[in-house]
């Protein structure tokens, strides 16, 4: 068996699902609050044989949480997060947490993202204003105060060590565990009028993208020269 073909083969899939990450990073670069997907590969070890045969795994994919960039836009209604906690959102799919802190108000005063997924206060209620109530200001630990009136406070949660966070609806993100509740607001906070970008590197991830081309090539240069020793084995025996 030329188990280097499959080896190629394993190579090629892993790279694939490389490249697709790294697009899809590319094409989200500009989205409020989107964490960008990395992913890990392992070695895989086939022993069905006498020599033991290395192969690359498909990869697994988890989501980077670096922060991204605030810049200020001085909109009333953008907040930002400092420090590692998260805004927690409302989906159609359930609770979700997020980094994308631009906010429209509903006519009934609900504080909703762009997608209108209401944002939660600390109890898990959405989060509700006075429509005509004026100002608003909102301090490093998420209390909205409008006309000198205290109307709650936004959640802000922490994600677990060694919760995998799944994408969710929007720029939103899923943990398999259950996110606790932020209260030291030394380090972490939010900040009112500005905007936390993504925190995509488009300049690394055109870099890497660069290298897996080449990588693909090159996987795809020894399949060839694989491909060419059969025949070229298969005419000798053959006799000709």
């Amino acid at each position: 068996m030329q188990s280097n073909i499959y080896v190629g083969l394993s190579a090629q899939l892993a790279l694939q699902r490389r490249l697709d990450t790294v697009a899809n990073n590319v094409a989200n670069a500009g989205t409020a609050g989107y964490r960008a997907e990395q992913m890990s590969f392992e070695e895989v070890l086939s022993k069905s044989g006498q020599t033991a045969v290395s192969f690359v795994s498909q990869g697994r994919t988890h989501l980077s949480t670096e922060g991204g960039e605030i810049t200020q836009t001085d909109n009333p209604l953008d907040i930002a997060v400092r420090g590692d906690a998260w805004l927690a959102i409302q989906t159609p799919t359930g609770p979700a947490y997020t980094r994308d802190g631009r906010m429209q108000m509903r006519a009934d005063g609900v504080l909703t993202n762009l997608s209108g997924d209401p944002f939660l206060d600390a109890g898990g209620s959405p989060v509700q204003l006075d429509p005509d109530g004026g100002r608003i200001t909102i301090n490093k630990a998420g209390t909205i105060v409008q006309d000198g009136n205290n109307l709650g406070a936004f959640g802000l949660y922490r994600m677990p060590q060694g919760a995998n966070l799944t994408r969710g609806h929007g720029a939103s993100v899923i943990t398999d565990q259950a996110a606790v509740p932020e209260i030291d607001f030394l380090r972490t906070g939010v900040v009112q009028g500005y905007v936390e970008k993504s925190n995509v590197n488009p300049i690394l991830e055109m870099t890497h993208l660069t290298t897996l081309q080449r990588s693909f090539d090159a996987v795809s240069n020894v399949l060839r020269e694989t491909e060419s020793s059969l025949q070229d084995s298969l005419k000798t025996i053959a006799g000709s």
